[in-house]
């Protein structure tokens, strides 16, 4: 594994923690669970959720380059943010 692709696991590791935390009855995350359906991800806490994803992939996300669906699973969020490919399901 290179290490970008680790820099890239290891922020996506981070994000699934940040998340955990607002969900203390969970111990793991389904990489395509619907995290708004949920409620992992609500919108009172979207603004601190986008601040750790800022800080874990080092770079400002805008609003008007994104869409609802990049927040929606780990999954989408992996892809859109880290640019790794889905988590396989062995």
């Amino acid at each position: 594994m290179s290490a970008t692709d680790e820099r890239a696991a290891d922020g996506v590791d981070a994000v699934v923690r940040y998340l955990l935390t607002k969900r203390p009855d969970l111990t793991s995350i389904d990489p395509d669970l619907d995290l708004v359906e949920n409620r992992i991800l609500d919108s009172l806490g979207f603004v601190n959720f986008l601040y750790v994803l800022e800080e874990q992939t080092g770079q400002e996300i805008l609003m008007e380059n994104v869409k609802p669906s990049d927040f929606r699973t780990i999954n989408a969020i992996r892809r859109r943010f880290f640019h790794e490919p889905d988590e396989s399901r062995d």
